[in-house]
Order: C-alpha cells, then structure tokens, then sequence
C-alpha cells in the first residue's frame, strides 16, 4: 500500500497495489475493503481489460448521465465495490463476477 497524497480520490487500485491519499485511510478497513474488490475485478479480467471495461463504461455513462459523479458511480465495478464495501466477508463469501449481476 502506498500514500499518494495528490490522489484524485481517497483510494485507488492498481494491481497488484494499493494507493491512498493519506496515512490514516491505511487503517480505513471500509475504504481497504472497496479497493481490494477492484483488484479482484482486476484480477477476473485479467487485468488490462478491466481498465478498458471501465473506462467505456465510464465514458458511455457519461453521455448517458452528463454528470461525473453519476457516471462514476453507475460503472459496473463501483456499484459492486460500493454495495459491498462495508461487508468485509465478501470477498471470501462472495461469488466471483459479482459485477456481472450490476449490467
């Protein structure tokens, strides 16, 4: 995990790593928990087609919403990394694909 303080956001997954914007949001298990879902989304896609996956996603939401939070928050991988963020069992209970089941 790494502290990148001009972070556009309060964290960040880039396999295989964690960024956060500040050293207190390392121990945020909520913020934690959201960033690992991404990496296995990352991980499901073999990587490079997730960044691909998203970032249509996000662009097709954007002309959909004509607003960025509402895009942003509409991308497939951040309905499911937000729904399940606060459940800190899901990534060992919950089904992989998850993501699958917000298109």
């Amino acid at each position: 995990m790494f502290i990148v303080k001009k972070l556009p956001a309060a964290g960040m997954a880039l396999f295989p790593f964690i960024l956060v914007k500040s050293a207190g949001l390392k121990s945020d298990a909520i913020i934690i928990n959201h960033e690992k879902i991404h990496l296995r989304q990352q991980l499901e896609l073999l990587i490079l087609p997730f960044y691909i996956f998203y970032l249509l996603n996000y662009f097709v939401n954007l002309i959909k919403y004509r607003s960025h939070h509402l895009a942003y928050r509409n991308i497939i991988f951040e309905k499911e990394a937000y729904n399940h963020e606060h459940n800190l069992q899901y990534l060992k209970k919950g089904s992989w694909y998850g993501w699958l089941k917000k298109i």
